[in-house]
């Protein structure tokens, strides 16, 4: 991809990849499915779910699974207000953004 991505596109989009499942989901899982749409290594994401839990986004809890412990990552009442936000700030950014480049124009 020729365009950059930014600290907070990553976070609303781990922020949506976890809300999915209300039990949460572990950091393996979140990387595959931010992969599907981003080229990012784990390397880049495992801070990023450090920073949103550092930031209560995310609460964190270990389970254990084929004899090893593996973490998941839930997303709290603040990571939803969070993502919400997120979500409205992209509806206008990808509107006006799309109309640029596609034409039409931008409001």
């Amino acid at each position: 991809m020729v365009f950059n991505t930014g600290a907070a596109l990553l976070d609303a989009i781990v922020l949506s990849v976890v809300s999915r499942e209300p039990e949460g989901t572990y950091g393996y899982r979140i990387t595959q499915e931010v992969r599907g749409v981003l080229e990012v290594s784990e390397s880049t994401l495992y801070p990023v779910l450090r920073r949103l839990q550092k930031d209560a986004c995310l609460s964190v809890y270990d389970q254990e699974y084929g004899g090893r412990n593996r973490r998941y990552y839930k997303v709290t009442e603040r990571g939803v207000s969070q993502l919400n936000m997120y979500r409205e700030e992209w509806r206008n950014y990808s509107s006006r953004i799309s109309g640029m480049l596609l034409g039409g124009g931008y409001e």
